[in-house]
This record gives structure tokens, C-alpha cells and sequence, in this order.
């Protein structure tokens, strides 16, 4: 009985001393963004962004069939996307943002990698009805690198994996560390459904500061939820709003900065 009691608490001992190193990593990583005001947790430097996104931007583009052959449509979208940058507090950044439009006719998709590299397929393109829609899906995915989102997610990710860990230390069985797991999972979907909020909100203040029309952006949201067939999937348990939650929260922007 007193072997088992000590041994519970030294797996109590070691687990804290997990989630305390934890916690520091992660506390001491903050620090505010100078574009949108708020306080941080980063696991990455700038220049460790923009070499990550650079390095992974090669076989990002061969997932989605590389890059497009359409040389009118690639200089439209890395014009879009250059003007929103220039013309918006998204320059403030000193991100080396590149634009780039992939061959994929089928998967209708916009995405940003750490560091400025922003991908948008055929696919999603052929669907968008004009320049101010092109903006909004452009703009959207600028506020993902403005945020740091790749970054804070890192940050967050070793956070909870340690608190997982530690309670499967705790528990002393696999199931401890599975259900602490599955709740950790959870909590970075939440903080994914943030990430997509806030980068709609960045996407309507860069395309006012550049000239379009933000309620653009609202169409956008009609073009995915339509390419998706809808979906079923409560909101808690997927990795975006609901569309109309988003299409709330980008009239509520509007009204924002369009009074500012």
C-alpha cells in the first residue's frame, strides 16, 4: 500500500512539474502586436515565420497541383493582393507577403502559411464574381499572417500537449492521456474559430483602408458555404464559425471601421 501511495505521488510531483514548465514556455513567450493591439503568446520570431513559410511554400503548391499556367489570372490575384498590403496598415508588418494562385480546379480553397505566403486555388477563384470578392478572400487571409495565427497556434498546441501529457502521467493510463487529449483538441478548435473571426474583422479593415467594398466578404462566405454543401457539424466541434455567425461578426465590422 505504501509502495503504491508513493508511487501516485511522485506521478503527481513529476506531472506538476510538467504543466509548471509548461505554463512558464508559454507565459513568457508574449508579446503585443503592433497592428492589432493584442497580447500574444508566440512560439516563433518574425524571420522563423517568414523562413517556415518561404521553406514550406513549395510543397504547399504541389499538394494542389502547383501553380497555376494561367499567367492573366496569376498577375491578377498577386496584384489584388499586393494593393491590399500596400494600401492597408497591413504594410506596418514588413511581412514579404507573396500571392500565389494554384492549378487545383476542384478544391475550392484560400490559405496563409507563416510569414506572408498566401495561396488561392482555380478552384476558388472561378467562383469569385469580382475584384472586391477577390479582395475579401485576399484580405482574410492577410489577417491570418497580420495575427500571427500560425504562430500563437504553435504556442498553444505545446501548451495543451504538456497539460496532456501530465495528466497521463498523473492518471498512470493511456486513457488519462487520451480523454486530456481529446479536451486539449478542443481547446485549440475553439482558439481556431477565434483565429477565423478575427481574420474576417482584419479582412474588412484592410479592404476599407484599400478601397473595396468589405461587404464583399459576406458573398464570399455564401461562395464556401455553398462550395461545402453546408454542413451539420456543431460549431463547438469544428475548426470555423458558422457561416452566419461570420456573416454577423463581418456586418459588425463593417459598421466599425466604416464609422472610424
Amino acid at each position: 500500500m505504501r509502495n503504491r501511495s508513493s508511487g501516485f505521488l511522485l506521478r503527481i510531483l513529476i506531472a506538476a512539474g510538467i504543466v509548471i514548465f509548461s505554463l512558464f514556455k508559454f507565459l513568457s513567450s508574449s508579446e503585443v502586436n503592433e497592428i492589432t493591439g493584442e497580447k500574444q503568446y508566440i512560439s516563433l520570431s518574425k524571420d522563423e515565420e517568414i523562413a517556415l513559410g518561404i521553406q514550406s511554400a513549395p510543397q504547399m503548391a504541389q499538394e494542389f497541383g502547383g501553380l497555376s499556367r494561367n499567367q492573366e489570372a496569376r498577375y491578377l490575384v498577386d496584384s489584388i493582393g499586393r494593393h491590399i498590403v500596400a494600401n492597408s496598415s497591413a504594410s506596418q508588418s514588413k511581412y514579404p507577403f507573396d500571392f500565389h494562385l494554384l492549378a487545383d480546379q476542384r478544391t475550392v480553397n484560400a490559405f496563409a502559411l507563416p510569414g506572408g505566403q498566401i495561396f488561392i486555388t482555380e478552384a476558388l477563384l472561378g467562383r469569385l464574381e469580382n475584384t472586391d470578392q477577390l479582395a475579401g478572400a485576399l484580405g482574410h487571409e492577410v489577417g491570418h499572417v497580420i495575427a500571427r495565427h500560425s504562430a500563437q497556434q504553435m504556442a498553444k498546441q505545446e501548451l495543451t500537449q504538456g497539460i496532456a501529457g501530465a495528466a497521463g502521467v498523473a492518471g498512470g493510463d493511456a486513457n488519462s492521456a487520451y480523454y486530456a487529449q481529446v479536451v486539449a483538441n478542443m481547446v485549440n478548435m475553439k482558439y481556431g474559430r477565434e483565429d477565423e473571426l478575427e481574420s474576417d474583422e482584419l479582412g474588412v479593415r484592410f479592404m476599407i483602408e484599400a478601397g473595396y467594398q468589405p461587404e464583399a466578404l459576406i458573398s464570399v462566405m455564401d461562395i464556401l458555404e455553398s462550395a461545402s454543401g453546408g454542413s451539420n457539424v456543431p460549431e463547438f466541434q469544428s475548426t470555423h464559425p458558422s457561416p452566419e455567425n461570420r456573416r454577423q461578426k463581418i456586418q459588425q465590422a463593417i459598421q466599425k471601421y466604416r464609422s472610424q
